[in-house]
């Protein structure tokens, strides 16, 4: 069975910034991808690095 990863989220937040530098650093244009890193930190219960970032980002996004 694999072992949990230190940082449960990180490819999550990855996906992020490729998303971001492909849209001219948009967060409406990442929605789905902010929401995958909203739920990744949810399902850790907020134990990853880069859960810092996501309540951030969600309120860029208008709604």
């Amino acid at each position: 069975m694999a072992r949990p990863s230190k940082e449960p989220c990180k490819k999550q937040a990855c996906d992020i910034q490729a998303c971001l530098s492909k849209n001219n650093f948009l967060p409406q244009k990442c929605v789905k991808v902010i929401e995958a890193l909203q739920s990744c930190c949810e399902q850790c219960e907020y134990k990853s690095t880069h859960c810092g970032s996501v309540s951030g980002l969600l309120k860029q996004i208008p709604k």
